[in-house]
């Protein structure tokens, strides 16, 4: 009697047996290989490998081991597809980055990229709010820099807190150039672009205009613009600015590199 029920259902490690889902690589899904950290969408599959692509189209090839891949921050086992994946067409972000649909925003890190002003943050979100959100990477308007140097300290960055900074105007001999030459941390990146003010790294051709207006020194950047395109106020002004940039193919390029490098900066792993 005593094999009747078979072995003892209790004996052995029960508790930690824990059974990884399997999921069917299908393309577009996004996932993180657990070795590397390395997060991208599946395109396909290479000698039995699976291919990932990261949001800046670099291609990784990793085996399709047990429990080697993280969905949603759970271990899963990817296995391919019975029938054959259809590539689906690239779907890109405002930034150009490759889309990553059915992926929850990341728990904001610790790291920050600060910005001059609110034009400024609503620009940044515009073209780059789906990476920011990916990375979570939040952006805070600093309302000018003159005391960049006092609130870096305040700040304390470090190895898990880097901090990003764009900045307007950002040419050899301007002001900024010179403020931003006491920051000096391995933890910070100061860039930023060489326009007045946000608004200019704006195309002329997103608005219509063949250039933007020049205005005499002395006079308030803004206020002169406004009065050489005839509106009335500078919120009017900025809410055309902001109704007709949709992708970074609306704004000059010095911007969009310092962006990219400052996103870079903070998700980079310590």
């Amino acid at each position: 009697m005593g094999r009747r029920y078979g072995d003892d259902v209790l004996a052995g490690d029960w508790r930690r047996r824990k059974v990884t889902p399997e999921v069917d690589a299908e393309p577009d899904l996004v996932v993180e290989d657990a070795d590397s950290g390395f997060c991208g969408a599946v395109v396909g599959f290479d000698s039995g490998a699976v291919v990932l692509e990261d949001r800046h189209g670099r291609r990784r090839n990793f085996p399709l081991r047990p429990a080697a891949f993280l969905l949603d921050g759970a271990p899963v086992t990817l296995r391919r597809p019975t029938r054959a994946p259809v590539p689906a067409a690239r779907r890109r972000t405002a930034s150009g980055s490759v889309a990553v649909d059915g992926v929850r925003a990341r728990v904001a890190r610790a790291s920050r990229i600060w910005v001059e002003g609110v034009h400024d943050a609503a620009l940044v979100e515009r073209i780059w709010g789906d990476d920011l959100r990916i990375e979570g990477v939040v952006v805070e308007p600093l309302e000018g820099v003159d005391a960049l140097d006092a609130r870096v300290r305040e700040f304390g960055p470090g190895p898990q807190r880097r901090l990003g900074v764009l900045v307007d105007h950002l040419v050899p001999g301007s002001k900024e150039s010179r403020i931003v030459a006491r920051v000096n941390s391995p933890y910070v990146l100061v860039t930023g672009h060489p326009y007045v003010d946000v608004w200019q790294a704006v195309k002329p051709a997103a608005l219509g205009i063949a250039a933007w207006p020049v205005v005499p020194p002395g006079r308030p950047w803004k206020e002169g613009v406004c009065a050489a395109l005839g509106v009335a106020e500078p919120a009017d002004m900025w809410r055309r600015i902001l109704s007709r940039v949709n992708t970074f193919a609306d704004v000059e390029t010095p911007l969009i590199n310092a962006m990219e490098r400052l996103i870079d900066f903070v998700a980079e792993p310590s």
